[in-house]
């Protein structure tokens, strides 16, 4: 059941880890499959070994439903619930530890600035949340506030992680924000990043429905470490 689905799924992981963005067991994905119902990838494999048989489907309460013996979900799927409950449009979650904007992320420093058209039009700004220890409900507790306004987060000494109204929307997103990382880097490296108007700002926001894109944004938002 779900066999395309799960196809998608294995493709994005494998994507994950041949672009360096985990490492070991690194990362998790899940997709909403139905009301309380979530496909998840396997806890303790490295994403370049995940198959559609290391994909389960669990409840809300972490029972699982259906999934091959020997499987279990990531307890930082805590953090993904979270995402579900507070955003009915979120049909998956990701979550990645992609170099560059790792780097950001244990330098407590939010990609705010507004310099590349596409992450403007695309993500917005995009924050640090505050820090939480892996497998509690202190990660969930810290990116709730964000959801209302972000598809894309910082996760303060930890990684990114990303939400979509599908498993490859999720991963563009985590894609777009790990590029804006390298790019702002080498903003920083030059002399740093020349902003666009806040007029050009506004004007790209609202080209949104244009070129498809869906989600949260939070507009012109900064933030201060």
């Amino acid at each position: 059941m779900y066999e395309d689905i799960k196809e998608v799924m294995v493709d994005i992981c494998h994507k994950m880890w041949q672009k360096g963005w985990v490492a070991a067991n690194d990362g998790n994905l899940t997709v909403k499959v139905g009301e309380g119902k979530y496909l998840a990838t396997q806890t303790g494999v490295s994403k370049c070994f995940i198959t559609p048989e290391k994909i389960g489907l669990i409840d809300d309460d972490f029972n699982i439903l259906e999934a091959a013996d020997g499987f279990r979900p990531s307890s930082e799927v805590k953090m993904h619930l979270r995402c579900y409950h507070e955003r009915p449009d979120v049909g998956a979650v990701l979550h990645a530890h992609p170099p560059v904007a790792t780097g950001f992320a244990v330098a407590n420093i939010p990609l705010d600035e507004y310099s590349m058209i596409e992450t403007v039009i695309g993500l917005g700004s995009i924050p640090v949340t505050p820090y939480g220890t892996p497998s509690t409900y202190e990660v969930p507790d810290a990116i709730t506030p964000y959801l209302k306004e972000h598809d894309a987060m910082l996760l303060q000494n930890h990684g990114a992680l990303t939400v979509g109204d599908n498993a490859i929307g999720a991963y563009y997103k985590m894609e777009t924000l790990e590029l804006f990382a390298q790019i702002s880097l080498n903003a920083r490296l030059l002399g740093g990043a020349q902003e666009i108007s806040r007029e050009n700002i506004d004007r790209l926001i609202s080209m949104r429905p244009k070129y498809g894109c869906t989600g949260k944004h939070p507009g012109y938002k900064k933030y201060s470490k």
